[in-house]
């Protein structure tokens, strides 16, 4: 069986209707994209369709905390590119790193942690992840990343440096 997509991408456009005055992406409309372009890979390249799978297990991943750190304007118009990765998880938590690039993939533009509990529904009780599922967490889980907590400008800074290397090795101007 071939290996599971680590890290997904999808390309998408900036709508008019979700920038501010200036042509840029709204803080708030970036959460939107980020969530919705993990919805699309979970979908496309993990098989889950989250609304069946909570209807199913009686139980749902919550959000409950995000760190985003805005770091170049998406303007209106232009295409980006979302790259999602699970970069923890434990029985009950797990934590997405999601990133927003130029559309060539050479730029950061915003990156985001969004931690999340299992909870039962409706109760919304912290709960175990199935076996199965703790498997395929396992599976796609990015561990080159080494999480901290507490280590995310440290993590941004990182992120940016490797993509600055890039562009140095292929010659690209800064």
């Amino acid at each position: 069986m071939p290996r599971l997509i680590q890290t997904p991408e999808t390309t998408y456009r900036v709508h008019f209707q979700d920038c501010d005055m200036l042509g840029h992406l709204n803080n708030a409309r970036y959460l939107d994209y980020f969530l919705n372009a993990r919805e699309d890979h979970t979908s496309e390249h993990y098989a889950l369709n989250m609304g069946e799978l909570a209807r199913e297990q009686n139980a749902a991943w919550v959000i409950t905390k995000h760190h985003i750190s805005y770091l170049k304007p998406a303007r209106q118009g232009a295409k980006v590119r979302i790259l999602s990765q699970l970069i923890h998880f434990d029985n009950s938590n797990l934590v997405l790193e999601m990133q927003m690039r130029s559309e060539d993939g050479s730029r950061l533009l915003a990156l985001l942690w969004s931690e999340m509990t299992y909870v039962t529904m409706p109760a919304g009780t912290r709960t175990d992840h199935a076996n199965a599922m703790m498997d395929l967490l396992d599976e796609v889980d990015v561990d080159t990343i080494d999480y901290d907590p507490d280590g995310f400008d440290e993590r941004v800074k990182q992120v940016r440096r490797e993509l600055k290397n890039q562009r140095r090795n292929a010659g690209a101007d800064e």
